[in-house]
């Protein structure tokens, strides 16, 4: 139990003074907590030895009333230093999290692991900071008190001291087997809070899916199960959990009544006063209090174990490198700060392989885009045209070759610098459950109302955006959800011309739209494309006819390139999926 706690000391970090500090008031208030029972066996012997008067009566009973106080102001300092530190901690950590999650690659996000995060987000940390950093000022208070109590005994009779350590070690082995099986159904308890969560957030998000295909029974059942794991591991913590339990209230009542009984006879022998034979009753009645409570904190205790395993699990995630200290600035027409050169490609691959297993998505792939030109990547699902785009923004890193940008290798850039070159518009967009406004100016710090009113009207989203009831200042649901998908995709396509990214990557803008937003969407991307370097995720062959390049994608692979009128003389893969879509 002292490892957890240190442990969950350990992560205080820089707030490990104001823990320490509590460690004093905690001290204190465990003697503060004994006093008035102390104090009343002195009473009762002056009484039983008729040396008790109105003036010692007076004192003892001050005293008494001082340590009551004494031990309340001592809990309130304890809990601030304690408890507050708590939500202190926590904090902090949440936002070390934050940052810690923005440094992950793409991958990480795909791999199952959002229910961790969220489990960790929403219930670990939560259960430690509301049930856990109080205990360790208890646990000191606790260890005091018993001592306390023992010493007592000891002054009253060396063999009841002893036999009083005697019970303590019989709650020590008791408590730590406890331990050992509370420990060990704490991970499992945790694992399946995790896995919960996953099957909610999962049947939540596709509850549309769900309802259209009439798969309410199939995937109601799998999560109905989920919760009856669940259930069931609850129960047989507690089955496992309660024979323990049951233990140590035994050893605690078997404990006392032996206690009792040799108190009786020392008694009985006359070898122990009156006065003596009254405290052994006094105090054996709160002699194992303290270490009784002290055990009952452990079901909490090894469930903050666990939960720190999980916290730190994710912590462990490994980063991205952002190790880049040079910067990237590219001027218009294809110039930047290195010799003003437009003949070193604005993009290029070279021989880049990547897998997000074992297994390589993408194989020994090369080419380059010359700045200001338009490639597009075109191919069958799963052939490697996402992955290929996504590695520009270093959502992954690549195994094997480099990617360069302007002749530099994207992994010496600074990320914030990288990102700053670049556009995305994906066909799934995700809008912050926020102000229109804001959904749009988080693309550019210092945004003035003005620049993003500009860009609303170059993304043909001001129209619709002055008829909703607040204008800019409405709040939109999460995700969006209070809009159609053509404006969403123009919200979005608005924050990209706010950002004025020299460098675009579209993955087909218009291929989930009706007719009327495809015109909208498309006089929008002509605004945002204007002298940019775009890579296009092509899904319509007809939206990239006049590309300078493209790229026909297969199994990870490059199999054809050139323009339009190249590749289709070449009556390769390229011409006969525009004759299928023609």
């Amino acid at each position: 139990m002292l490892k957890i706690l240190h442990r969950l000391i350990c992560e205080t970090g820089k707030y490990k003074t104001r823990i320490r500090l509590s460690y004093i008031t905690s001290f204190l208030k465990g003697i503060a907590m004994k006093a008035p029972l102390i104090l009343s066996f002195f009473v009762i012997s002056l009484f039983i030895e008729d040396k008790m008067d109105e003036g010692k009566c007076l004192y003892f009973g001050l005293i008494i009333l001082g340590s009551v106080i004494l031990e309340a102001v001592l809990e309130h300092i304890t809990n601030v230093l304690q408890s507050a530190t708590g939500y202190m901690v926590f904090a902090d950590m949440r936002m070390r999290l934050g940052d810690h999650l923005r440094k992950l690659p793409m991958g990480y996000f795909t791999e199952g692991n959002i229910g961790k995060i969220s489990s960790v987000l929403s219930t670990d940390m939560v259960f430690i900071e509301e049930n856990c950093m109080g205990v360790v000022s208890d646990l000191v208070t606790n260890i005091i008190s018993q001592g306390l109590m023992i010493l007592m005994m000891f002054m009253l009779d060396i063999r009841l001291g002893f036999l009083s350590i005697a019970v303590v070690i019989a709650f020590l082995i008791v408590g730590n087997l406890m331990m050992s099986t509370s420990m060990k159904h704490s991970m499992i308890k945790q694992e399946n809070a995790e896995s919960l969560t996953e099957e909610v957030l999962d049947f939540a998000e596709g509850i549309g899916i769900i309802k259209s295909y009439n798969m309410l029974g199939e995937r109601s059942k799998k999560l109905t199960d989920e919760f009856k794991r669940s259930c069931k591991e609850s129960i047989d913590f507690e089955v496992a959990y309660g024979p323990w339990s049951r233990l140590l209230y035994l050893t605690y009542g078997v404990g006392t009544s032996l206690i009792l009984a040799l108190a009786g006879l020392l008694y009985s022998n006359g070898e122990i006063t009156n006065a003596y034979m009254i405290g052994v009753v006094l105090f054996l009645f709160d002699m194992f209090v303290s270490i009784k409570s002290y055990y009952g904190q452990m079901a909490r205790l090894t469930v903050t174990s666990a939960s720190l395993d999980r916290i730190e699990e994710v912590f462990a995630a490994e980063e991205l490198e952002d190790i880049g200290t040079k910067d990237i600035k590219l001027m218009p027409e294809g110039t930047d700060e290195i010799g003003k050169e437009s003949d070193i490609p604005c993009i290029e691959y070279s021989n880049v392989s990547f897998g997000y297993t074992d297994k390589d998505v993408l194989k020994d792939v090369s080419f380059t885009v010359k700045s200001g030109e338009m490639t597009a990547l075109v191919g069958p699902s799963g052939g490697g045209k996402s992955t290929i785009a996504s590695l520009l923004a270093r959502f992954w890193d690549i195994k094997k070759g480099n990617i360069y940008i302007k002749g530099r290798d994207i992994k010496d850039v600074a990320l914030g610098n990288l990102m700053d070159q670049i556009s995305m518009v994906f066909q799934r967009v995700y809008l912050f459950e926020d102000t229109v406004y804001n959904n749009i100016a988080i693309a550019k710090n210092g945004a003035t109302r003005e620049e993003v009113v500009e860009a609303a009207k170059k993304a043909r989203c001001y129209d619709f955006i002055m008829q909703l009831p607040d204008g800019f200042d409405t709040v939109i649901g999460e995700g969006g959800a209070s809009l159609s998908g053509g404006e969403k995709q123009r919200i979005s396509i608005a924050r990209c011309i706010l950002k004025d990214a020299p460098i675009v990557i579209l993955d087909e803008a218009t291929a989930s739209v009706d007719a009327d937003n495809e015109r909208a969407i498309q006089e929008a991307i002509s605004e945002l494309c204007n002298n940019k370097t775009l890579l296009v995720i092509a899904h319509r062959l007809k939206t990239i006819r006049d590309a300078d390049q493209i790229l026909v994608v297969s199994d990870g692979e490059i199999l054809e390139r050139g323009n339009h009128e190249t590749l289709i003389k070449h009556q390769g893969v390229y011409a006969h999926m525009v004759a299928l879509q023609s």
